[in-house]
């Protein structure tokens, strides 16, 4: 058994229950996008169709939908929950602006239910994290994107949560934090997917707390909630709280408890192909007639 395997009921379970509040606590996640929305000023492609991939709540796709008017959009999250609450506010949100053709898709990225070379664009922010094969993932989405479709997204790193992680060493022998993917390996795989020069960055962001419990709250009120197989199921004893408590209180500066978010920027795009399905290769030339 793999032990840091992404349980995915536990996953959909922690967002659909974390939907209704998601949006008052969600400030990293919409900061991210706001980021990875002012990349889009440099990009001149137009999306009739756009797929985006961990919608949430839908804050990010409005944003989508108001930067690509006559786009189709379609939400996707691998949790009911996101959806219902996302569908609302959009009814809502129509009623004050002119909504683009939206549709809404409650699937699992690694396994997506969409027709090949469909999408123009492919949007995801912070939801690939959620991968138990990100390489696979990254072959799934080139396989749904058109020639020249843009995949643009922003995952978790490895220095996500490292506090966290300091401050459980040792405690027991569960895992208590998700394990995040390296920048560089993150670029291989797309590589290695089909996609054509990838365009990576890195940040980190970091959000203080008054006490550990605040770190906690924060997670478990956006759903980012430990969701591998190798998870404490059980409540945490008072001896091994204290000492978690301990652990974390040594990494306070200026009078805050610090979490650290490794945010992963990318984009790449789905080039033409260099070779027909019969085996002949596609030699592009400058020769005119």
């Amino acid at each position: 058994m793999n032990e840091f395997e992404i349980d995915k009921k536990q996953v959909r379970r922690a967002f659909s229950r974390a939907a209704t509040q998601y949006d008052a606590s969600a400030v990293l996640q919409r900061e991210v996008c706001i980021r990875m929305l002012e990349k889009l000023d440099y990009i001149k492609l137009k999306p009739a169709r756009l797929l985006d991939v961990g919608s949430g709540t839908g804050w990010g796709t409005r944003q989508l939908g108001e930067r690509y008017p006559k786009a189709d959009i379609t939400s996707l999250d691998i949790a009911l929950g996101m959806l219902q609450v996302s569908r609302g506010t959009s009814s809502w949100w129509k009623k004050l602006f002119t909504s683009p053709r939206e549709s809404y898709l409650c699937a699992d990225v690694e396994a997506l239910p969409i027709a090949t070379d469909s999408i123009e664009m492919v949007w995801s922010n912070l939801a690939l994290q959620w991968c138990n094969d990100l390489p696979a993932t990254f072959v799934e989405l080139n396989r749904i994107l058109k020639t020249e479709g843009l995949l643009m997204f922003s995952i978790f790193g490895v220095d996500t949560l490292h506090e966290l992680r300091v401050a459980f060493d040792g405690v027991d022998g569960y895992n208590h934090v998700n394990r995040f993917a390296d920048m560089h390996d993150i670029g291989d795989m797309l590589v290695a997917a089909g996609f054509a020069d990838p365009v990576m960055e890195m940040e980190k962001l970091t959000l203080t707390y008054d006490d550990v419990r605040a770190v906690m709250q924060d997670l478990k009120s956006i759903g980012a909630n430990n969701a591998t197989v190798g998870r404490a199921t059980g409540m945490m004893g008072k001896a091994a709280w204290q000492r978690i408590t301990q652990n974390y209180e040594k990494l306070r500066r200026d009078g805050k408890l610090p979490a650290t978010f490794e945010i992963i920027y990318g984009h790449a795009w789905k080039p033409a192909p260099k070779m027909l399905q019969d085996g002949r290769a596609i030699i592009k030339t400058d020769f005119k007639l």
